[in-house]
């Protein structure tokens, strides 16, 4: 028998409704290392995916939305274990993407897991930091509490292609949002494979979406798309990052604008609470005599 055997090169796909479609046009476009060495052919996203993936999340959004915020901690503490899992595939796949070493892509992705796992743990609590009781003057309760917003839209950090990508992506998903993400353009193949793992865990199909190719390309019709509830525009520069704050204005989209991030940095709530909406509930106390309230 030879001891020569023919390479099992890996195909990546998009990431849409659960499915891992090819692109609808047909394209795709060449992926590289830091080196300029090849790596991957990945599908390169057109008008038409985009508006698949918004399709398949506006579908999965009663039912995301509509679990208890427990549960969605399970779900996203199970996607940490299915990294932890794959923790080797993805150190190889963060080394070439980014040029590091083998022990620094290590340390990016047992930091990239740890995020995903903080996250999880927010899902219950985040309710009681944004929401609660408030102080009214008269017979009645007055209650807020945080709703997700709905689709977001994410353009994943160009140059973190892992623990960026995790660090927009796992807020959106922890508050019971939907979400459609656009990999870096440069370095898709971490995002391509986190897919995978979303689909062998137990998030549901159209929870996330995962699209990869030219983000000036696939964001516009996002901003613009009146399903689209919301955007986050961490991976688009300043010139793109304008044109779509316009098209987003169209439905009044949330729209979180780049800022500097330190993804290394433990991230405050802040991207959670980007894309929540506060509910307020006005019910009265009962009647209050001298002896104050019946309740």
């Amino acid at each position: 028998m030879s001891d020569t055997r023919l390479s099992v090169l890996k195909t990546y796909k998009l990431y849409v409704g659960g499915k891992f479609p090819r692109s609808e046009s047909g394209r795709v476009y060449e992926v590289t290392d830091a080196k300029g060495n090849w790596l991957a052919n990945a599908p390169l996203s057109s008008r038409k995916d985009a508006r698949d993936a918004v399709v398949a999340a506006r579908k999965a959004f009663g039912g995301w939305s509509g679990a208890t915020a427990y549960n969605r901690g399970q779900v996203l503490y199970r996607v940490a274990e299915m990294l932890e899992g794959r923790r080797d595939q993805f150190t190889r796949e963060v080394a070439d993407a980014e040029g590091l070493s083998k022990s620094k892509a290590a340390a990016v992705v047992d930091a990239t897991i740890d995020r995903w796992v903080w996250y999880a743990g927010w899902t219950d609590k985040i309710a009681q930091v944004v929401g609660g009781g408030n102080p009214v003057a008269g017979p009645f309760f007055n209650l807020s509490s945080p709703e997700p917003t709905g689709v977001v839209a994410v353009l994943a950090p160009q140059e973190s292609s892992f623990l960026g990508l995790v660090s927009v992506l796992a807020p959106v998903i922890a508050t019971g949002n939907t979400a459609v993400v656009v990999a870096s353009e440069k370095s898709p193949l971490p995002a391509l494979s986190l897919a995978e793992v979303l689909a062998t865990s137990d998030v549901p199909g159209g929870v996330v979406n995962v699209l990869s190719g030219r983000t000036a390309e696939i964001a516009p019709p996002l901003a613009a798309h009146q399903d689209v509830n919301a955007i986050d525009l961490a991976g688009a520069d300043e010139v793109l990052a304008k044109e779509l704050e316009i098209a987003a204005a169209d439905n009044l989209k949330r729209v979180l604008r780049p800022q500097p991030v330190d993804y290394a940095e433990t991230p405050g709530i802040d991207r959670m609470t980007a894309f929540l909406e506060t509910k307020t509930v006005w019910h009265p106390t009962g009647s209050l005599g001298a002896s104050g309230s019946s309740y």
